[in-house]
């Protein structure tokens, strides 16, 4: 199993490559996340013609949606809420299960041992969230990501970008944006790892907001948030930590 969108390659900009394009062919099974985040999902399938098995995961997900440009969308980020890896657990074994019907067995026992990890992972989040009083669950980022993760937790999100990170934000956005760090005592802000931080770091130095950390928005890192569970923990730790 591989993915064709590499460590700190942004999913919004990305685009595939022919070598990406004859790995896709050669796939068995081609999993992707949905609700529009692929902006270049029908360039492979144009490519592989039909060749490969395409599962839309985030299609049999709960959505929230969103305001972009005045237009009510569907929220692509759907992983950052745990009980939606549960679901996009099943429905990837399921996937398997239909492809490797031979090993049928095998899938569903993995996808068991993965769903009770999951519950382990909600456990310690709630727990490490508490620490947090509601009044301060306020949630300032580089983008619009995290609503998923702000519903299951109680945060309220400040985004400076909208859905996708390749759009600027007004000047007039930016202001009220300060003015409720400021009024509401916002501690930190948060930039995410495929982010230039400059927006950021102006707006701490207007509020002084201290910059938080890193957070892995739309997809793992390398080394600290290479996992599911690592990328999560690390995410939660760093907003907790920074808010109290």
């Amino acid at each position: 199993m591989e993915g064709i969108i590499k460590t700190g390659v942004d999913p919004h900009e990305f685009e595939p490559t022919p070598d990406d394009v004859r790995r896709v062919a050669k796939a068995d099974l081609v999993l992707f996340t949905g609700k529009g985040i692929e902006g270049y999902l029908s360039k492979l399938e144009e490519a592989t013609g039909g060749s490969s098995k395409f599962v839309n995961v985030g299609q049999q997900i709960p959505s929230l949606t969103m305001n972009e440009e005045g237009e009510k969308i569907e929220d692509p980020h759907w992983w950052h809420s745990v009980a939606n890896m549960k679901r996009a657990a099943l429905i990837v074994a399921d996937a398997f299960e239909k492809a490797d019907p031979r090993n049928a067995v095998d899938y569903e026992k993995n996808a068991c041992t993965y769903l009770a990890s999951l519950d382990e992972l909600d456990r310690w989040i709630r727990v490490k969230v508490a620490q947090l009083p509601y009044g301060q669950r306020k949630l300032v980022t580089s983008h619009d990501a995290l609503q998923y993760f702000a519903h299951d937790y109680g945060f309220t999100i400040y985004p400076i970008k909208g859905v996708t990170t390749n759009e600027e934000p007004s000047s007039l956005h930016v202001k009220e944006l300060i003015g409720n760090i400021r009024n509401q005592g916002v501690k930190a802000v948060f930039f995410e790892s495929i982010e230039n931080p400059r927006a950021l770091q102006q707006i701490s130095s207007e509020t002084r907001a201290k910059i938080g950390g890193t957070l892995y928005s739309d997809g793992l890192g390398e080394k600290e948030a290479s996992t599911y569970d690592s990328m999560m923990r690390h995410n939660v730790s760093t907003i907790v930590d920074c808010l109290k």
